[in-house]
C-alpha cells in the first residue's frame, strides 16, 4: 500500500514534529539520523516523511504530492488556500506584529506609510482593515533592516521573543495574529484516504498534549 506522504518544515518545527511521532511511538531513527536525504521512512507505519521549506510544504499538499503537512499559521495566511487546516499542533508559537523605529509617531499624520515585510499578503489585509493607505515592500532578508536605513515607516514580521526588535531600536506598535504549527490535508486525500488519515489525526491530537 502506498505510505501517507508528509511534509514537515525544515528546522525547529521538524525537531518538534519528530519529537510528536516519537510521542505516537513512531520508530523515528531514520529521521534523527537523515544525514542529506530529504525523503525518510517510518518503519512499520506505512507513512512516509518528506522535508522542505515552508513555503514548499504548502505547493506539495495543495498538488497532492503530499497528503499531508505540518507548517506555520504564517505561512498559511500568506500563502495558502486549496487544503483543510486540520489542527494547531501547538508549538512553533509567536506573533505576527507590527512594529516601528522606538517613540516613533507610527498612526500619526497623513503620508502613506512604507511597509517593509516578508508577508505582504498579510500586511495588506490588516492595514485594509483599518482603512490605512500604505505602501509595501516585500523584503527576503532581515526586515528590521529596512526602518533603519529609512527605506520604511515600520514592518509587519514574525515576533517569537522581541530581542531583535529591541536590539535594532524597534519595538512592537500592535500584535496582529498568534501563529503555530498546523497540520494541513490535501482535499483529495482527505475524501480517497479518510480510514488511514483520521486515526493519525487522532493520534496526534492526543500526543500533543504530552508534549
Amino acid at each position: 500500500m502506498k505510505p501517507i506522504r508528509i511534509a514537515l518544515t525544515k528546522g525547529r518545527l521538524e525537531k518538534n514534529t519528530v519529537a510528536l511521532f516519537q510521542k505516537m511511538g513512531f520508530d523515528c531513527q531514520n529521521l534523527l539520523n537523515k544525514g542529506r536525504k530529504l525523503i525518510l521512512d517510518i518503519p512499520n507505519a506505512n507513512l512516509q516523511v518528506v522535508l522542505a521549506k515552508a513555503a514548499d510544504v504548502i505547493t506539495y499538499v495543495e498538488r497532492g504530492v503530499c497528503d499531508m503537512g505540518v507548517v506555520g499559521k504564517d505561512t498559511i495566511l500568506e500563502l495558502g488556500s486549496q487544503f483543510y487546516d486540520v489542527m494547531d499542533l501547538g508549538f512553533g508559537k509567536c506573533q505576527f506584529a507590527l512594529a516601528a523605529p522606538k517613540n516613533s509617531p507610527f498612526y500619526e499624520g497623513y503620508t502613506v506609510k512604507r511597509i517593509a515585510t516578508k508577508y505582504p499578503k498579510i500586511a495588506t489585509e490588516f492595514f485594509e482593515k483599518k482603512g490605512m493607505d500604505i505602501e509595501i515592500i516585500k523584503i527576503e532578508g532581515s526586515v528590521e533592516l529596512a526602518p533603519l536605513l529609512g527605506l520604511s515607516h515600520a514592518i509587519v514580521d514574525i515576533v517569537e521573543t522581541g530581542t531583535t526588535l529591541k536590539e535594532n531600536g524597534l519595538e512592537v506598535i500592535e500584535y496582529i495574529e498568534p501563529v503555530s504549527a498546523h497540520v494541513i490535508v490535501n482535499i483529495a486525500s482527505l475524501k480517497m484516504r479518510k480510514g488511514e488519515i483520521e486515526p493519525l489525526l487522532q493520534k496526534m491530537e492526543q500526543a500533543k498534549g504530552e508534549l
